[in-house]
């Protein structure tokens, strides 16, 4: 397995496959990296991406996401008839449960012509940049997640939860700045309305600038996989040419360092 780090944020794994993986090894990747790319994963189907993602964990599922008919754990990205380009901005995945899915992965199906990068920042690199007056004012803070798009009937029992501003990754303890899309991001404890806004702004402009920022090109056979610890994401839908489809897998939990024998 050969490990070639990428800028701001991620590696790309090449010399194994899927099955192959060691869950442990992959989680202190993942922790390290916060993407890893896996190209030239051409033969793996559906079934060996499950698998793939069972062997890290329990798996879970956003309500209100599109399944897969033949594999309903999965669910399906896609672009196809569509009269007009899906939208996305940077976020991190069901992040107003308590408990937020440790794990996503996207398995390309069909590469478009051009355009439909997936994008990444680097949110512990975003903490560790923040201005001090900033970080000062922001210690100890939380930020209440709240689901959007969906009608509290379809969301579920969980709509929303408070996170931790600065918040320790669950296997190392490396802290990250962590915040989603500003849709969800409804209050930061202990400011008014206009100040929560206007500080989710700031925190969003920080961590997404350019410099910080990993465009991911599709190609065939690309396995992507990321930790919502320490990144946030999103599609780039302008200008693609062609079909963009993606299936997607979550896992529920961080993989946790084996025991020293």
């Amino acid at each position: 397995m050969d490990i070639e780090a990428l800028h701001p944020v991620g590696a790309r794994v090449t010399g194994t496959s899927l099955p192959d993986l060691d869950p442990d090894a992959l989680g202190a990747l993942l922790a390290e990296h916060g993407v890893l790319v896996l190209p030239g994963q051409d033969d793996v189907g559906d079934d060996d991406f499950l698998a793939f993602l069972r062997g890290l964990g329990p798996l879970a599922f956003t309500t209100g996401e599109t399944p897969l008919e033949t594999h309903p754990d999965l669910n399906v990205i896609s672009n196809v008839g569509r009269d007009t380009p899906p939208r996305s901005s940077f976020h991190v995945d069901t992040s107003y449960v308590a408990a937020p899915p440790a794990y996503t992965a996207l398995r390309a199906v069909t590469v478009p012509a051009r355009g439909g990068a997936t994008q990444f920042s680097n949110q512990y690199r975003a903490y560790e940049t923040l201005p001090e007056p900033l970080r000062t004012r922001l210690d100890g803070r939380s930020i209440r997640h709240v689901v959007t798009g969906l009608s509290p009937d379809d969301a579920g029992t969980e709509t929303e939860a408070w996170h931790p501003v600065f918040r320790p990754h669950p296997r190392t303890g490396r802290t990250a700045l962590y915040l989603s899309t500003a849709a969800r991001c409804a209050e930061v404890g202990g400011m008014d309305t206009e100040e929560s806004a206007a500080t989710v702004r700031e925190l969003i402009e920080h961590s997404t600038r350019p410099d910080n920022v990993l465009d991911h090109r599709w190609a065939p056979g690309d396995v992507v996989i990321w930790d919502n610890a320490c990144v946030l994401h999103r599609a780039d839908h302008a200008g693609v040419v062609g079909d963009r489809v993606m299936h997607r897998g979550m896992v529920r939990e961080h993989v946790r360092p084996r025991a020293a024998r």
